[in-house]
């Protein structure tokens, strides 16, 4: 699977059974270095299996709970289509394996729950965006952050206005004009060359095509918070803003025929379009710290961040990436303590952010010099 959602972070933030196996690596995509992805992991699959013995876990029973993953090296394909990292997850009850448009530092976690603080870069809002390429010839649908782009897989969903209706299309839709030359604009006008009555129910048909399309996309189970940006000829954006059912689709689109355009070509001309949304989202949550620090609406101490995300209290959380602080946390006494030497402990960071987003707040996973608290791994906003 090469994208993540919020959904997708649900399903393994409910995994029942226990050891919860968390493996992260970065990968390469290209040249000499994918041939050490495979190798790579397999060490980290044997540092995966030292800790399950830590963990009380014979030997057998730990082989027996990581063959499906252990089945990965060998699987050239599956290596012949990497991302920037992979992140595995294995539970006696899950197995997923995601790759993704991001890169993590090597790490093995193997504890209670899966390990997900690295995770929250892809769904803070401020990491990635989709570009949903529009025509009634091609569709097609990326994952881009500013200086990386991938094609999702479309699934059921239709991908050309034929696909959608098939015999149900009318000679109307004939008259309407998709013939602009790639990446130039139609200035917005209507391109359909019949009059009246025929024109409408031409556009109607496009309109059917893309409710269907949006049904599709829906099925995806993409993050809901990440922007979209539309790429097509002029009359279809509109068109296609009418159906959707997406919370946050850019006002602006690439306006042009996409047909002819690199994945490359169409990230950098949206990239100007929801750079200033990324910028002013985080800017607009550090600027509400420091305007509540010390008015008990706001704090960088764990000690108070972590029972008020176990209350659901926490608005915004900005926490550091690479990051962790091991430790325990008792939800009935309401205490934290910080382990000395880490061990099998939890970390601390990752039970806030995860919390964070279980009550329905905000994460932005940041580079620690973009915590507005300086010098801590952590600052929250609290919504009371």
């Amino acid at each position: 699977m090469t994208h993540i959602s919020a959904d997708h972070l649900r399903e393994l933030l409910h995994a029942g059974s226990r050891p919860c196996v968390s493996i992260f690596l970065p990968t390469f995509r290209t040249g000499a270095g994918t041939q050490q992805n495979p190798i790579r992991f397999k060490n980290l699959l044997r540092r995966t299996m030292e800790k399950l013995g830590d963990h009380g876990m014979e030997p057998v029973a730990a082989a027996d709970l990581m063959g499906p993953v252990e089945a990965l090296i060998g699987d050239g394909d599956f290596w012949q289509h990497q991302e920037e990292g992979l992140a595995v997850f294995r539970s006696p009850d899950l197995f997923r394996a995601y790759r993704l448009a991001r890169s993590f530092p090597e790490l093995t976690v193997v504890n209670s729950r899966f390990y997900l603080k690295p995770l929250f870069p892809l769904l803070s809002g401020d990491d990635h965006f989709y570009i949903l390429a529009l025509s009634v010839n091609e569709v097609r649908l990326f994952v881009a952050r500013q200086e990386r782009v991938s094609e999702l897989d479309l699934g059921d969903a239709p991908r050309s206005l034929a696909d959608a209706l098939g015999h149900e299309l009318t000679q109307e839709i004939l008259r309407y004009n998709a013939a602009a030359p790639a990446g130039q604009a139609r200035n917005g006008a209507s391109s359909f060359h019949g009059q009246g009555g025929g024109e409408e129910a031409g556009k109607n048909e496009i309109r059917q095509f893309f409710q269907r399309l949006d049904k599709g996309i829906q099925d995806l189970h993409l993050d809901r918070d990440a922007p979209l940006v539309l790429a097509g000829v002029g009359y279809l954006l509109p068109l296609y803003r009418e159906v959707t059912r997406r919370p946050h689709v850019i006002e602006e689109g690439v306006v042009g025929n996409p047909e002819g355009l690199k994945p490359e070509e169409l990230r950098d001309r949206a990239w100007p379009l929801v750079a200033p949304r990324f910028t002013a989202d985080r800017e607009k949550a550090a600027a509400r710290f420091a305007d509540l620090v010390g008015t008990g609406r706001a704090s960088a101490q764990l000690e108070e961040v972590l029972p008020a995300a176990h209350d659901g209290r926490v608005d915004v959380l900005f926490t550091a990436q690479g990051a962790r602080l091991p430790g325990a946390y008792d939800p009935g006494a309401r205490t934290v303590q910080v382990a000395k030497n880490g061990g099998a402990a939890e970390d601390l960071l990752d039970e806030a952010a995860v919390q964070t987003f279980l009550h329905g707040g905000r994460v932005f996973a940041v580079p620690p010099e973009a915590v507005p608290a300086p010098g801590e791994p952590l600052a929250a906003v609290f919504r009371y």
